[in-house]
């Protein structure tokens, strides 16, 4: 990125209100941070319309065995790291389902490699390392809209048929121009100049929670707001799972105990069980005739 373009970047330009930042009061420099927080999420409600069509496209793309693929570099590339890994727990997808690829290797989201952000052919190779295809969607995350590791990844996807979304913080960048859909979250100067894992990073954030947390209740891993695909692995989630088939049956604490036993701790079969009035083997047919999706097992005969 040549410097004038850097330097051009609405999101490393100065806040005027954070020009005193170090001579105001702690309560003053709070009151601060979460007005500019507000920011953030008003940038993100301003992308709505290209929310919906990011979501839908990855939708029908996964139902057809496509993945979801976030990539980013520095922050954006942590934040895509961080949405990926919490997709397993909380939806139970399967770890080749959702993706992350990070400048720098996972290793870097505990230590920085600044270097590895400009390495445009390593995008490129770390992208084709996953031999992407039409039916995947590539999200490529970056504040400036303008990181080679990312357009090199972009670029990669696109060439093999992949569709792209953008998640930028600045407007009009070669990132958002060679995506198919480009939600810009355009968040502006910082409390702290350049700083971008501040608003950029918490509107990307949001973004991701948004993307990833549609799609898969458009895939069938809720059941109305409830997490009805969580994996009981720990005390805490076999607490859940109860509290989940409980609350999405109505059914009494010993009856969802025993249908969680009956069905391995699986919360969808569970639930079907005691909403369908069926046994564990059925339930799980009709969830695997019905790609999942418990309204539909219910319903099904």
């Amino acid at each position: 990125m040549r410097n004038a373009e850097l330097d051009g970047l609405a999101t490393e330009g100065r806040l005027p209100a954070a020009a005193d930042l170090d001579l105001r009061s702690t309560r003053e420099q709070v009151a601060l941070m979460a007005t500019q927080d507000r920011a953030a999420v008003d940038a993100v409600a301003a992308t709505q319309d290209r929310l919906v069509e990011a979501i839908d496209a990855i939708v029908a793309r996964m139902r057809r065995g496509g993945r979801l693929i976030e990539v980013g570099a520095g922050t954006p590339g942590r934040l895509a790291v961080l949405d990926v890994a919490e997709c397993g727990p909380t939806f139970g997808v399967d770890e080749h389902q959702v993706v992350a690829v990070m400048a720098g290797g996972f290793g870097a989201v505990r230590s920085a490699a600044e270097h590895d952000e400009d390495d445009e052919e390593g995008g490129r190779a770390d992208l084709l390392s996953l031999t992407p295809g039409p039916h995947d969607v590539v999200v490529a995350v970056s504040a400036s809209g303008r990181t080679p590791y990312v357009l090199g990844a972009l670029a990669a996807a696109r060439g093999a048929g992949a569709y792209t979304v953008a998640v930028v913080n600045n407007p009009g960048s070669p990132i958002a121009a060679a995506s198919d859909v480009a939600v810009e979250a355009l968040t502006g100067p910082e409390v702290v100049a350049g700083s971008t894992r501040l608003k950029a990073g918490t509107a990307a954030k949001l973004v991701l929670n948004t993307i990833s947390t549609l799609v898969m209740v458009q895939l069938g891993r809720t059941y109305g707001d409830l997490m009805i695909d969580v994996r009981a692995t720990n005390e805490k989630l076999r607490r859940r799972a109860q509290r989940i088939v409980t609350d999405a049956t109505g059914e009494s604490d010993t009856a969802v105990a025993a249908a969680l036993r009956d069905s391995g701790d699986d919360t969808k079969a569970a639930t079907v069980m005691l909403l369908a009035g069926v046994d564990a083997d059925e339930a799980r047919r009709r969830l695997a005739a019905t790609g999942g999706r418990v309204r539909d097992a219910i319903a099904a005969l």
